[in-house]
């Protein structure tokens, strides 16, 4: 790989809401003169009743290396991020295409893997990852779908520059916060509201229940659909359980599934009840203790044979995790270019792999000022962020990368935008980065807007809930 110019400077930042003047965007005039004529205390107060809305709901999650059982309240920030409706169009046309050759590409690797006889992407990335799935070969899904619910996560440098930064495709999560953020937004500013016409995403329930009805077999007039979690313990089980409710479907756990002849079955008071798609919050290795993890306790026996009988559809498909591995990643322009012969709207973060002699020798020369992850991570754990490391911290993590380069990837440190945040001194800008989510059944469908992160505390760029981000509602301005 030719060796990458890093991005901007991290001094470079791209203010969302203002110019360089201090002057409010087109698009965010009447929201800053709306919302910030209130005095501070008055903003400090709406933003208490927004907690108490969030604790009163429920609205937590778990962070796995706590106390068993200690669950967070979900930091909320009532300074809303503002998209113009030309400018959310290109993010939708360029998701849209994405997720298409994601979807084509997992098809194909699956199937007659014509993208590795071409030559496109080398044949061990795909057949030696650990995330491929030998028992999905050749099986045929409606639709030809993989990838149903996706998060792509978006960061924005400029005014016009937005990078992809992953692909979310096996289990994504955040979309309830992004539901009821809107829910607290229209009910703490509806004043606001009223001087603004924002695109709803209130719909999106009922988008997500009409893609899981068309990815049942072509064969079944009315699907029984539910919702599969691991459990109250899990750190999502929030929006398991608020999607079940919202769609008006189950939420099941494994024990409460059983296959009989090849087909799944729900306990029900009334007797057994054929289910015919699962929207599974559950991981690959742990929905088939009789093919994949013996010792799990949370999957379904006989899961896997029904599934490839084609008598149940699992959204996400088994198998999907290699498309959004970090290493991965790097080749999806190349995706869309040979399955859709078109030109990638969204542009991936130049990256290193560090599995390359010259990349490693270079991100190792250039540690204090670059971003390594591991290509299997997620969550914000296991990453190195140079600019804002120790020399201990880059020392230790340097050592892990010289055990087994193979195992990590790097990125510049991009300048991510800024949007202005509620903090405790007062109004001042974080940073942000943004999750769509992408549905995908007979069509593609997508809410306008998502989920915005932002990194709460001052300089941090790492966004996610687990480490000490908060959410923000995502408004797409309608003409």
């Amino acid at each position: 790989m030719d060796e990458i110019t890093p991005a901007a400077p991290v001094t470079l930042i791209y203010d969302e809401m203002y110019t360089s003047e201090g002057a409010a965007r087109h698009h965010y005039q009447n929201i800053a003169r709306q919302l910030f004529s209130l005095p501070l205390d008055a903003l400090a107060q709406k933003q208490r009743e927004a907690e108490m809305l969030f604790r009163r709901l429920g609205i937590t999650f778990a962070v796995y290396g706590e106390a068993a059982g200690a669950e967070r309240l979900i930091p909320f920030d009532i300074v809303p991020r503002v998209f113009g409706s030309k400018e959310w169009a290109r993010l939708e046309q360029g998701l849209k295409q994405r997720v298409t050759a994601l979807n084509a590409f997992l098809h194909d690797i699956y199937h007659e893997q014509n993208i590795i006889k071409a030559g496109v992407i080398p044949a061990h990335q795909i057949l030696d990852n650990k995330l491929y799935c030998k028992e999905m070969q050749g099986v045929d899904l409606p639709n030809q779908i993989y990838a149903h619910i996706a998060g792509i996560d978006l960061v924005r440098v400029t005014e016009n520059d937005f990078y992809v930064l992953e692909d979310n495709l096996r289990t994504p999560s955040g979309v309830s916060y992004m539901l009821e953020n809107r829910r607290t937004m229209m009910r703490l500013f509806p004043d606001l509201f009223a001087g603004h016409s924002v695109a709803p995403v209130e719909h999106y329930p009922q988008m997500l229940y009409d893609t899981l009805r068309e990815s049942a077999s072509p064969y079944i007039s009315d699907p029984v659909i539910v919702v599969m979690t691991p459990g109250a313990y899990n750190s999502a089980y929030f929006e398991h359980a608020f999607l079940a409710s919202q769609m008006g479907v189950e939420l099941v756990e494994g024990k409460d599934l059983f296959v009989h002849d090849d087909k799944v079955y729900m306990h029900t008071t009334e007797g057994p009840q054929q289910v015919h798609v699962i929207y599974r919050r559950v991981d690959d290795d742990f929905l088939d203790p009789t093919v994949f993890n013996p010792n799990s306790a949370l999957g379904v026996p006989g899961l896997m044979k029904a599934y490839r009988a084609g008598n149940v559809t699992l959204a996400n498909a088994v198998g999907t995790g290699v498309a959004d591995d970090k290493s991965t990643y790097l080749y999806v322009p190349a995706m869309i270019e040979f399955y859709l012969g078109e030109k990638p709207i969204l542009s991936n973060v130049p990256t290193w792999r560090l599995e390359l002699k010259d990349d490693l020798s270079y991100v190792l020369a250039h540690l204090p000022e670059l971003v390594v992850k591991e290509v299997q991570g997620s969550g914000g754990y296991g990453m190195l962020v140079g600019p804002t490391s120790t020399p201990k911290e880059i020392a230790d993590y340097r050592d892990r990368i010289l055990a087994d380069p193979s195992n990590f990837i790097a990125q510049p440190t991009l300048a991510l935008s800024t949007c202005p945040t509620l903090v405790e001194a007062g109004i001042a800008p974080r940073h942000v980065d943004l999750r769509p989510f992408v549905l995908s059944g007979k069509e593609i469908r997508l809410a306008p807007g998502g989920l915005t992160r932002v990194a709460l505390a001052e300089g941090s760029l790492i966004v996610n809930s687990s480490q000490g981000g908060g959410t923000k509602d995502t408004w797409v301005l309608e003409d």
